[in-house]
C-alpha cells in the first residue's frame, strides 16, 4: 500500500509532490503516485462543535445556561471545506501509513490531530518538520522522518489552547453580552490586550503637560563648533532660563571635563516573526497582517524565505552552512555588491549573536533561502528586502564611533556635550537611510524621563577638542519645551507590549526570556488585533490604534466585574508559558484545563451579580466592520427586547444572529461557536 501525505494548504502538497513524486498523477484534490498519494487540509477543516451541538437550549443566549462547559468536546467538519475532509477520508482507505506535513508549529499540529481525531486514522504517523519549501529541504526532510509520537506533547498543548480559547471566549461572551443586552466579546488573548490599549488611552488622556525650559549654549575652540545643554535641575521658570543664556552669551568658557571613549554596534539579531511585524509597521506602514500574509506568501508560494512563524531569533550550528550557500547564492542579485564586500568570517557556530541552539526550540530566525526571488509583488519585495539585508548584515563587522563627552564651564554654569563620532559605518552600509550625519540624535531613555540632556549629535566629519585650551560661548538661547505624554500604540509598538505581556522590557536579554510569557504566539498575534478592529473595539487612526466607546466600556465591564484576571496580561502570558510547558512535557494538560474551567465559571458568577450597564455607555460604536456587519446597536438592543429575550444576546433578531456568530469567533474560538451565521 501507498503511503498517505497530508500537507496543510494545496500549494504546499504541490511543493511537496514535485520533490517526492514528480511524475505524479494530478487528481485535483490530491496527486497520487507510485508510492505516495499527497493531499491537503484547506487550513481548519475541523471545528469544535457549536454549543446547540451539546443540547437545543444553547441556540438563544441566556444568562441561566452558563457556565457551558462540555465533558468532552465534539468536532464538527467545517462546511465549506467537508469536501475535501471526503476526499482525505477515501484516500487514506488506500494507505497503510501516514505523513504529516502540516505546517511544523503548534497549529500545523493541532490541523492534522483534528483531521486525525475526526477520521479515527489509525495508520502509524511520521512527522514531517522543516523550515522551508525548497526541494533540497523537502528531501532531506523525507530522509529524516520522525516518529509522530515525539509530537505528543504538542498536540495536547495545541488541543489545550483551542478548547481553553474555546470555553472561555464561549462563556466570557456569552456572559457579559447577555448581562448587558450589547454584543461583548471576550477573549483568553484578546481582552487582555484590549486591556493593554485601554490603560494606555487612559494614560495619555489623563497626562497634564509641563511647560520646561532648556538652555543650549554653542561654543567654540580654534576651528571646532559644537553645542551644549544647560546642566542643572529642569528650569520651569522662563526669566531663570532667559537669565542663564544671557550671562553665558559672548563669555570665555573652559573644558571642565573631555571624554573619549571608542564604541561599537553590532548588527541586529536576525528575525523573528514578531520584529518583523514591527520593522515592517514602522517601515513600510504594513498592519501585523499584513505581514503575516506577505511573509507566508514568500515562504509558501515563492519558496525564498524559510518558516515565518518562528519565535526565535537565531540559529542551530547546523544552519550556519545554508547561511553560507544562501550568501553564494544572492550573487549576481540586486545585493549583489553586499555579498562580494560580506565578510564569511563572521557567521560562525561560535558566534552567539548569530548561532544559540539553546534559543531554537521549533524553528531557527527567519532566513532568505538559496531559491531566487523572481516574480515577487512590490509589497512581497519589500518585506523580502527587509530579511535579505537583516541577514546580510550578519555578514558585516560593527559599526564603529568614538563617543566624546564634553563638560563645557562658563560663568560657573556646566554645560554637557555628546558627539558621536561615525568612524566605520560596518553593517550599517545596508541601511543608507539610517546614516545621520550632523544630525541630533535623542538617545533613547529607558525610563521614560523627559529630560534632553541625552541628545547627541551623529556626525561622520572627524571631532576633537584640547581639553587644555579655553573655548568661547559665541551664542545662547533659552528654549520652551513640553513634558509628553505616552505615544498611542501603534500595531508594531503593540506587537512588541504583547511579545512581553505588557511589560515595559527595554533590554533584549530581558524580553527574550519573556517570550514563553507573551500575549498569544507569533502566529496569532496578528489575528489578534485583526479581531479588535473587527468587533468594534478599536479603530485606526493613521497608524495609531485609538479604543473606541464600546472598547472602552468592555474593558470597564470586565474590571467592574471582579474579574480582573481576564484583563491581565501577565496572568494571560503565564497561561501561554504554560501551554508551552505543555508541549515540552513539563507541564500536565488536564491541570491546565481544569484551572481554565474554574476561571470561566468564577466569570459567570461574577457578571451574574454585576448590575446591568446603561445603554449610553455604549453610544457612538463604531461599526464592527466586515466581519460582523454591524455591532450591537441600541436598535439591535431594543429588538432583542422586544422579542423576549431581555437579556438574551440579540440573537432573535436576523442581523444580530449573524453578528452574535462573529463575537464568538472573534472572541478567540474557533469559527462558528454560538449561534450559527450561516
Amino acid at each position: 500500500m501507498k503511503t498517505l501525505v497530508i500537507a496543510e494548504k494545496p500549494d504546499m502538497g504541490r511543493t511537496i509532490a514535485a520533490v517526492i513524486e514528480p511524475k505524479a498523477a494530478n487528481k485535483r484534490t490530491y496527486i497520487e503516485g507510485s508510492d505516495y498519494i499527497i493531499t491537503w487540509a484547506i487550513g481548519h477543516l475541523i471545528e469544535l462543535a457549536e454549543p446547540d451541538k451539546y443540547d437545543e437550549k444553547y441556540k438563544k443566549w441566556r444568562f441561566e445556561h452558563l457556565p457551558i462547559i462540555p465533558d468532552e468536546f465534539k468536532l464538527l467538519p467545517n462546511p465549506r471545506t467537508k469536501d475535501q475532509l471526503k476526499v482525505i477520508k477515501e484516500v487514506a482507505k488506500q494507505c497503510d501509513k501516514i505523513v504529516n506535513a502540516c505546517d511544523a508549529g503548534r497549529e500545523g499540529q493541532h490541523i492534522f490531530s483534528l483531521i486525525q481525531r475526526h477520521l479515527k486514522l489509525k495508520q502509524p504517523v511520521k512527522r514531517l518538520w522543516i523550515s522551508d519549501l525548497t526541494a533540497e529541504t523537502i528531501r532531506s526532510g523525507f530522509q529524516q522522518l520522525k516518529d509522530g509520537s515525539d509530537f505528543d506533547n504538542l498536540t495536547r498543548a495545541a488541543r489545550a489552547r483551542s478548547e481553553a480559547d474555546w470555553i472561555i471566549g464561549m462563556n466570557g461572551s456569552r456572559a457579559f453580552t447577555t448581562k448587558h443586552n450589547v454584543l461583548l466579546s471576550v477573549g483568553r488573548v484578546q481582552t487582555p490586550v484590549l486591556a493593554l490599549i485601554y490603560d494606555r488611552q487612559k494614560l495619555i488622556e489623563d497626562f497634564s503637560s509641563l511647560k520646561f525650559y532648556e538652555v543650549e549654549a554653542f561654543f567654540t575652540q580654534e576651528q571646532t563648533e559644537y553645542r551644549g545643554l544647560w546642566q542643572g535641575e529642569r528650569i520651569t521658570d522662563p526669566a531663570k532660563a532667559e537669565g542663564i543664556a544671557a550671562k553665558v552669551k559672548g563669555k570665555p568658557a573652559r573644558i571642565a571635563s573631555y571624554e573619549v571613549k571608542d564604541t561599537k554596534e553590532y548588527p541586529f539579531k536576525l528575525y523573528d516573526l514578531t520584529l518583523l511585524q514591527r520593522e515592517s509597521n514602522a517601515k513600510l506602514g504594513f498592519s501585523a497582517k499584513k505581514t503575516l500574509d506577505v511573509a507566508q506568501a514568500l515562504y509558501e508560494k515563492h519558496k525564498v524565505i524559510s518558516y515565518p512563524r518562528t519565535n526565535s531569533n537565531y540559529v542551530t550550528e547546523q544552519n550556519i552552512p545554508e547561511m553560507h550557500k544562501t550568501l553564494s547564492a544572492l550573487q549576481g542579485t540586486a545585493y549583489d555588491e553586499w555579498v562580494r564586500q560580506a565578510n564569511r568570517n563572521l557567521v560562525h557556530k561560535n558566534n552567539k549573536a548569530i548561532c544559540n541552539p539553546a534559543k531554537v526550540e521549533d524553528h531557527h530566525a527567519i532566513l532568505p533561502t538559496g531559491k531566487r526571488a523572481n516574480g515577487l509583488s512590490a509589497d512581497e519585495q519589500k518585506v523580502y528586502d527587509l530579511i535579505v539585508r537583516r541577514f546580510l548584515s550578519q555578514f558585516y563587522p560593527a559599526a564603529e564611533y568614538k563617543v566624546h563627552t564634553v563638560l563645557t564651564e562658563v560663568e560657573k554654569e556646566t554645560f554637557k556635550t555628546t558627539v558621536k563620532e561615525l568612524l566605520q559605518l560596518g553593517w550599517k552600509v545596508l541601511y543608507p537611510e539610517s546614516k545621520k550625519d550632523g544630525k541630533r540624535a535623542k538617545a533613547k531613555d529607558d525610563k521614560g524621563k523627559e529630560e534632553d540632556e541625552a541628545e547627541e549629535e551623529e556626525t561622520s566629519e572627524p571631532f576633537s577638542l584640547n581639553a587644555s585650551l579655553g573655548a568661547h560661548c559665541r551664542d545662547a538661547a533659552a528654549k520652551e519645551k513640553e513634558t509628553q505624554p505616552p505615544k498611542a500604540f501603534t500595531e508594531g509598538t503593540l506587537l512588541k507590549a504583547m511579545e512581553s505581556a505588557g511589560k515595559q522590557i527595554e533590554d533584549e536579554e530581558l524580553r527574550d526570556a519573556m517570550k514563553d510569557s507573551g500575549l498569544g504566539t507569533p502566529a496569532t498575534r496578528a489575528a489578534t488585533i485583526e479581531r479588535l478592529k473587527h468587533v468594534g473595539y478599536v479603530t485606526m487612526q493613521g497608524k495609531r490604534i485609538t479604543l473606541t466607546p464600546k472598547g472602552r466600556t468592555a474593558v470597564e465591564l470586565i474590571r467592574a466585574a471582579g474579574v480582573e484576571l481576564l484583563t491581565s496580561p501577565e496572568m494571560t502570558g503565564q497561561w501561554e508559558r504554560r501551554l508551552n510547558e505543555i508541549s515540552r512535557g513539563q507541564a500536565s494538560d488536564e491541570t491546565f484545563m481544569r484551572n481554565v474551567k474554574k476561571f470561566a465559571t468564577l466569570i459567570v458568577d461574577k457578571v451574574r451579580v454585576q448590575n446591568r450597564a446603561a445603554r449610553t455607555a455604549f453610544e457612538g460604536d463604531e461599526p464592527a466592520g466586515k466581519a460582523g456587519g454591524r455591532a450591537a446597536t441600541g436598535k439591535t438592543r431594543r429588538s432583542a427586547k422586544a422579542s423576549g429575550t431581555d437579556g438574551a444576546a440579540a440573537g432573535t433578531a436576523p442581523g444580530a444572529r449573524a453578528a452574535a456568530g462573529t463575537a464568538a469567533r472573534e472572541s478567540g474560538a474557533p469559527a462558528g461557536l454560538a449561534v450559527s451565521a450561516r
